[in-house]
Protein backbone atom coordinates (compact mmCIF):
# COMPACT_ATOMS: atom_id res chain seq x y z
CA UNK A 1 0.00 0.00 0.00
CA UNK A 2 1.01 3.62 -0.41
CA UNK A 3 1.15 4.11 3.38
CA UNK A 4 3.44 1.08 3.74
CA UNK A 5 5.75 2.38 1.00
CA UNK A 6 6.00 5.80 2.68
CA UNK A 7 6.71 4.17 6.04
CA UNK A 8 9.37 1.95 4.48
CA UNK A 9 11.06 4.93 2.81
CA UNK A 10 11.23 6.65 6.19
CA UNK A 11 12.31 3.63 8.17
CA UNK A 12 14.72 1.91 5.80
CA UNK A 13 17.59 4.14 6.85
CA UNK A 14 19.61 2.95 9.75
CA UNK A 15 18.02 3.62 13.09
CA UNK A 16 18.85 3.37 16.74
CA UNK A 17 17.06 0.57 18.51
CA UNK A 18 17.31 -0.75 22.02
CA UNK A 19 18.90 -4.19 21.86
CA UNK A 20 16.33 -6.98 22.42
CA UNK A 21 19.00 -8.94 24.31
CA UNK A 22 20.28 -6.05 26.45
CA UNK A 23 17.84 -3.17 27.03
CA UNK A 24 20.69 -0.93 28.24
CA UNK A 25 22.49 -1.18 24.89
CA UNK A 26 21.60 0.72 21.72
CA UNK A 27 22.31 -0.82 18.33
CA UNK A 28 22.17 0.73 14.88
CA UNK A 29 20.68 -1.51 12.18
CA UNK A 30 18.96 -1.20 8.83
CA UNK A 31 15.21 -1.84 8.72
CA UNK A 32 14.63 -4.53 6.07
CA UNK A 33 10.93 -5.28 6.61
CA UNK A 34 7.85 -3.86 8.26
CA UNK A 35 4.86 -5.64 9.81
CA UNK A 36 3.13 -7.92 7.32
CA UNK A 37 6.20 -8.23 5.07
CA UNK A 38 7.63 -11.63 4.13
CA UNK A 39 11.41 -11.78 4.58
CA UNK A 40 13.93 -14.32 3.29
CA UNK A 41 16.18 -14.66 6.32
CA UNK A 42 19.92 -15.15 6.39
CA UNK A 43 20.54 -17.80 9.04
CA UNK A 44 17.47 -17.41 11.24
CA UNK A 45 15.75 -20.61 12.45
CA UNK A 46 13.11 -20.25 9.69
CA UNK A 47 14.10 -19.61 6.08
CA UNK A 48 11.11 -17.27 5.56
CA UNK A 49 9.37 -15.10 8.15
CA UNK A 50 6.21 -13.00 8.02
CA UNK A 51 6.94 -9.96 10.18
CA UNK A 52 4.22 -9.90 12.87
CA UNK A 53 2.08 -6.86 13.66
CA UNK A 54 3.91 -4.33 15.81
CA UNK A 55 7.35 -5.60 14.73
CA UNK A 56 10.00 -5.01 12.09
CA UNK A 57 12.98 -6.94 10.71
CA UNK A 58 16.44 -5.39 11.13
CA UNK A 59 19.83 -6.39 9.77
CA UNK A 60 23.37 -5.16 10.10
CA UNK A 61 25.51 -4.37 7.09
CA UNK A 62 27.99 -7.17 7.81
CA UNK A 63 26.07 -10.46 7.59
CA UNK A 64 27.55 -13.14 9.80
CA UNK A 65 29.16 -10.54 12.07
CA UNK A 66 26.03 -8.71 13.16
CA UNK A 67 23.64 -9.24 16.05
CA UNK A 68 20.31 -8.60 14.29
CA UNK A 69 16.94 -10.17 13.44
CA UNK A 70 18.74 -13.14 11.91
CA UNK A 71 19.91 -13.85 15.49
CA UNK A 72 16.86 -12.86 17.57
CA UNK A 73 13.95 -12.58 15.12
CA UNK A 74 11.48 -9.74 14.54
CA UNK A 75 11.90 -6.73 16.84
CA UNK A 76 9.08 -4.88 18.60
CA UNK A 77 8.51 -1.35 17.26
CA UNK A 78 8.50 -0.28 20.91
CA UNK A 79 12.28 -0.76 20.92
CA UNK A 80 12.82 1.76 18.11
CA UNK A 81 14.48 4.82 19.54
CA UNK A 82 15.45 6.95 16.56
CA UNK A 83 16.90 7.13 13.08
CA UNK A 84 20.48 7.77 12.06
CA UNK A 85 20.88 10.30 9.27
CA UNK A 86 24.67 10.74 9.04
CA UNK A 87 27.95 8.91 9.61
CA UNK A 88 30.22 11.20 11.60
CA UNK A 89 33.00 8.88 12.75
CA UNK A 90 35.65 8.37 11.64
CA UNK A 91 35.88 11.84 10.11
CA UNK A 92 37.01 10.58 6.68
CA UNK A 93 33.62 8.78 6.38
CA UNK A 94 31.40 11.82 7.11
CA UNK A 95 28.34 11.50 4.92
CA UNK A 96 24.57 11.57 4.86
CA UNK A 97 23.00 8.09 4.96
CA UNK A 98 20.69 7.52 2.01
CA UNK A 99 17.52 5.44 2.49
CA UNK A 100 18.39 2.36 0.45
CA UNK A 101 18.33 -1.40 0.89
CA UNK A 102 21.35 -3.58 0.16
CA UNK A 103 21.06 -5.67 -3.02
CA UNK A 104 18.76 -8.70 -2.67
CA UNK A 105 17.45 -7.60 0.75
CA UNK A 106 13.98 -6.40 1.61
CA UNK A 107 10.50 -7.84 1.61
CA UNK A 108 9.50 -10.55 -0.85
CA UNK A 109 6.76 -9.80 -3.36
CA UNK A 110 3.93 -12.11 -2.21
CA UNK A 111 0.35 -11.94 -3.45
CA UNK A 112 -2.33 -11.98 -0.75
CA UNK A 113 -3.72 -15.14 -2.42
CA UNK A 114 -0.43 -16.99 -1.80
CA UNK A 115 -0.59 -16.62 2.00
Amino acid sequence: SCHSLRARQRLITRGGEWSPRNPQQKIIKRVIGLEGDFIRTMGYKNRYVKVPDGHFWIEGDHHGHSLDSNSFGPVSVGLLHGRASHIIWPPHRWQRISPALPPNRGPLEINEDQE
